[in-house]
């Protein structure tokens, strides 16, 4: 069985994983007012690869002004933070500054390991590209090309995040890829990341088989976790798979 460290030992180590996991696949790494900013120049259009984290306290006008400067060549502003308290000692400074704050639950695995799972087919990027490219067509229609290219290709930086990375999928019985998602691996912990299921294909089970199969997959790490968006239903979902709320982050957006 699959054990997991009291909740707050095991949200310190999924932060841990989140901090690094976002400095070694990013190719900039700066300093700014209490944490660091991530980079990517080849991905412009992702907020994910383009942010500020914010690990400490700061003065919230130095940190506004860090993301103006540093994001000055993209046309967003993202600042996120994995610590509940900064997050809510920031929001007033961050809303008065035109960001909309979305809350997001950082869940650990506490469930038994899955009985017969069933196999995980690992998919490599040559195959998902296309399909993730399609994806983001369809969720951004007025995006630019570059931009759903971007978003679609940054899949490409995430081996470096981790010592192990995977992309996994379920099939129709056609053979299409009907749902999909990462899994990372560093040092213990395993991140369950980037869960999709094509909008044709739910309701059928398919992202149940999904996570169990990646479930089995990361069984010999000793934590197992996931983020989740606080308001979305999939956090319900996660819950009957047996995993549980550790902690909450906070993302500050200006689009």
């Amino acid at each position: 069985m699959t054990t997991a460290p009291p909740d707050s030992a095991a949200l310190t180590r999924a932060v841990r994983f989140l901090h690094d996991f976002a400095r070694r696949r990013s190719p900039r790494v700066l300093p700014v007012p209490g944490g660091f900013a991530v980079l990517d120049d080849r991905y412009t259009g992702s907020y994910d690869d383009n942010k500020l984290i914010v690990t400490e306290a700061a003065d919230p006008g130095a940190i506004l002004a860090a993301a103006d400067e540093v994001l000055a060549a993209r046309q967003h502003r993202l600042v996120c933070t994995d610590d509940d308290r900064l997050g809510a000692a920031l929001e007033p400074a961050f809303t008065a500054a035109g960001y909309t704050h979305e809350t997001n639950l950082v869940m650990t695995f506490h469930g038994d390991p899955p009985h017969d799972p069933p196999p995980a087919e690992r998919v490599d990027l040559g195959e998902l590209v296309p399909v993730l490219r399609g994806e983001w067509r369809r969720t951004l229609p007025e995006a630019t090309d570059d931009v759903v290219d971007g978003l679609a290709r940054r899949a490409e930086a995430r081996p470096r995040g981790a010592e192990r990375v995977g992309f996994y999928a379920v099939r129709t019985p056609e053979g299409e890829i009907a749902a999909h998602a990462d899994l990372y691996v560093h040092e213990g912990v395993a991140q369950i990341e980037s869960v999709f299921t094509a909008e044709e294909h739910r309701g059928k089970g398919y992202a149940r088989a999904l996570l169990t199969a990646v479930l089995a997959e990361a069984a010999d790490a000793d934590l197992i976790f996931l983020v989740a968006d606080a308001a979305d239903w999939p956090r319900h979902f996660y819950t009957r798979l047996g995993f549980t709320e550790a902690g909450r982050a906070h993302d500050f957006l200006r689009a």
